[in-house]
């Protein structure tokens, strides 16, 4: 394995991460949209709160990561995305100021009227940012990000089918992610009756995400033959994979082994995104841009990986330490307070 690849591979692991964790944030966002009103919507709103309450900015950190390893280790790639799709990402990065801006004032506020506001602006942002993402993966993998600066069209190279396709697939993978994720906290922090709430509505979310992925072949088979002869062949077996995932993790929902859930809905949607990459591999920018040519010099990426791997060992501990804290129940924290 060369560095160029090496360093690919880490920067597609941040994107899984990303798509899993932030993701989760962004679907229990669209969930609050459609808590409902009365002391039920109080009630799963509040759950919510105390989920993604600690973790939320921390999960954006994968983003940041992605960010900064495509400049540093692939800058002219990163110069065409940025220049041609910065409509889109410009929208996605105020949604994601916009949502966390809104959660912290609704926690803070006291007056109705501003709660309501705040929580409109938090829950309509988790379902705007998603779509604007997902758009700017399906105008990369359908080819629409020519190589130099600002040289693709600047709204058809996202609005299109096939990013249409990865804007609504995105907004029901994160709504699904959430519900996997919630059931097993609902039942442990909030009762059996919102368990059941969460649990009715991922599988619910599950069927109609299976649902918009097989219609979704027909559009890539006409929109972007490219990607879609990737997935049916090169990819296909993580295609598979994600299928036959998603299907398990509707069984157990079914059959309410929340904790089991979770890992299935994580490796479902972790098998699609690495088969995106496999799909479209060796190029960075289909049809013609592979990594080899956009890699900036040996001495750059070595260092980049010398630096990830350092760093690694510090975040990846403080992160899961953080995720196992806020895991405990409000009466296991006051326990551990105690003296």
């Amino acid at each position: 394995m060369t560095a160029g690849q090496a360093l690919l591979a880490v920067l597609w692991s941040g994107l899984t991460l990303y798509a899993l964790l932030a993701g989760a944030d962004f679907g229990a966002g669209f969930w609050d949209l459609f808590a409902g009103r009365g002391g039920a919507g109080r009630t799963r709103r509040d759950l919510i709160e105390h989920v993604i309450g600690p973790v939320w900015e921390a999960n954006h950190v994968w983003l940041i990561f992605v960010l900064v390893l495509l400049w540093t280790g692939f800058p002219s790639v990163f110069a065409a995305v940025m220049s041609t799709l910065y409509v889109p990402l410009t929208l996605a990065a105020l949604g994601i100021i916009g949502r966390g801006a809104a959660f912290a004032f609704r926690k803070a506020s006291t007056v109705p009227w501003q709660q309501r506001v705040f929580g409109a602006t938090f829950a309509v942002s988790s379902v705007l940012t998603p779509f604007f993402l997902g758009a700017v993966a399906g105008a990369i993998a359908s080819g629409r990000v020519p190589p130099g600066l600002a040289t693709g069209d600047l709204v058809r190279s996202w609005w299109n089918p096939t990013s249409w396709l990865g804007g609504v697939l995105a907004i029901g993978t994160c709504a699904y992610l959430a519900t996997a994720y919630l059931c097993g906290d609902a039942r442990r922090l909030a009762g059996t009756d919102v368990a059941e709430w969460y649990r009715r509505r991922a599988l619910g979310t599950g069927v109609v995400v299976g649902v918009v992925a097989l219609g979704g072949i027909a559009v890539l088979r006409s929109d972007a033959p490219g990607l879609f002869h990737g997935l049916t062949h090169r990819a296909l077996p993580l295609v598979v994979a994600s299928a036959v995932a998603g299907v398990a993790s509707l069984i157990l929902l079914a059959l309410r082994r929340y904790l089991l859930v979770r890992f299935t809905a994580a490796a479902a949607v972790t098998a699609i995104v690495w088969g995106w990459a496999v799909a479209q591999y060796p190029h960075m920018l289909p049809p013609d841009t592979d990594y080899a040519a956009a890699q900036a010099d040996q001495a750059v990426l070595v260092d980049t990986l010398i630096v990830t791997g350092v760093g690694t060992l510090i975040l990846l501990p403080s992160l899961a330490w953080l995720l196992v804290l806020f895991q405990r129940s409000p009466r296991q924290s006051d326990r551990a307070r105690q003296p």
